[in-house]
């Protein structure tokens, strides 16, 4: 798992023009246990579908990705940077196994919304 995962941080970290502001960062996470399963929301503000990756192992859930600027051009000089661009991940550990769930994620309002149904 920890190979596909630092696979998936340089493909993501070779992004053209992509240039991470700062190191790896953890997104605040929310998670709440339902008679259906469980959600889970995930506060990734500015990060776009197609650069996250979930993953299921076991009891945990895994969430890769990268936040990058795509509001700036090149040429563009800054005054002030507080918002860290660069890949992330948040690891979460359930009481018991998680795989065989059944997985669907949205984003909503700068949050991802993920759902795990019991099988």
């Amino acid at each position: 798992m920890a190979k596909a995962f630092n696979r998936h941080f340089q493909l993501l970290g070779s992004s053209t023009g992509a240039k991470p502001s700062g190191r790896l960062w953890f997104p605040a996470a929310d998670v709440y246990q339902t008679s259906e399963g469980w959600v889970v929301k995930v506060e990734l503000a500015g990060v776009a579908a197609e650069d996250v990756e979930i993953e299921v192992e076991g009891n945990v859930l895994y969430i890769v990705g990268c936040r990058k600027d795509r509001s700036c051009g090149d040429g563009a000089s800054y005054h002030q940077m507080e918002i860290t661009y660069s890949r992330f991940e948040k690891t979460l550990k359930f009481p018991s196994p998680i795989e065989g769930v059944t997985l669907d994620h949205m984003f909503d309002n700068g949050l991802l919304i993920i759902r795990l149904r019991k099988a």
